[in-house]
């Protein structure tokens, strides 16, 4: 089932799969019912038992979720499938935020205009794969440090000198443009930035890595792993967006 986007149900595409045989998962299910996705609803418990059956000891999970806003209120949908998939026995590894820019006004005009969504990152066990980005310019590069970390009650850990370096590893929320910036998404109603999901694979997977997709929408995992030379597996249960995945994940090859 390797390198290939299968229509079919995301459960019973998971269930063909063997006991832990995946390294990592970077998905954005459906929020709530604000799209209808073509009229297909799905199961969360269902899915979530699934993930944390396939996935393997050491893997993680990306969930990248936000909530509505009903009758005046948010749903907070999202915390809750985090903390179901914590009975499941995974850890919160992490919970990221993903910014989005260029939305615009969105949201209630009775609250701050809505701009970010969850990245819960889950984990089964200590995460085997972790390549913490570093891009942030340091102002103070090449600078010498001399003091410590700071231990809980406030004293030094160390003073060894420290070199300030070009760059130092990011923070946990990550900005992007909304949409896939120029990337040819075939009119998927809610693509998530190609940016975001190659970020994701590349933190916590190595190549010849499998990459899942249970919601694989128009293919932004599928073509993200594979020019990072990771595997994939999709599951899409329309076959319009099954074909759009398909195109966009044909041009070159899996460079392992």
């Amino acid at each position: 089932m390797l390198d290939a986007v299968h229509c079919m149900d995301n459960c019973d595409g998971m269930l063909l799969l063997p006991r832990e045989c995946i390294d990592l998962v970077v998905t954005s299910p459906p929020y709530d019912d604000l799209r209808s996705y073509g009229g297909h609803s799905w199961d969360f418990y269902g899915v979530a038992w699934n993930l944390a059956r396939v996935l393997k000891q050491g893997g993680v999970i990306v969930w990248v979720v936000a909530d509505a806003t009903k009758d005046g209120s948010e749903t907070g949908t999202s915390m809750e499938q985090a903390l179901h998939f914590r009975r499941l026995g995974l850890n919160l590894h992490d919970t990221m935020i993903y910014q989005v820019a260029g939305t615009g006004a969105k949201g209630s005009n009775l609250a701050y205009w809505q701009e970010w969504e969850y990245c819960f990152v889950l984990s089964k066990g200590k995460p085997k794969s972790v390549n913490r980005i570093a891009d942030v310019l340091n102002a103070r590069a090449g600078a010498v440090c001399t003091k410590g970390r700071i231990a809980a009650d406030g004293k030094e850990k160390d003073s060894k000198v420290r070199i300030v370096p070009e760059t130092s590893v990011r923070g946990n929320v990550w900005r992007y443009q909304c949409g896939n910036n120029g990337d040819d998404n075939g009119g998927h109603p809610a693509v998530y930035p190609y940016q975001l999901a190659a970020d994701h694979v590349a933190s916590w997977s190595n190549k010849g890595d499998v990459v899942l997709d249970p919601f694989i929408g128009s293919g932004t995992t599928a073509k993200a792993a594979k020019a990072l030379g990771r595997h994939y597996i999709g599951f899409e249960i329309n076959p319009e967006y099954v074909a759009i995945c398909e195109q966009r994940t044909a041009q070159g090859s899996l460079c392992i």
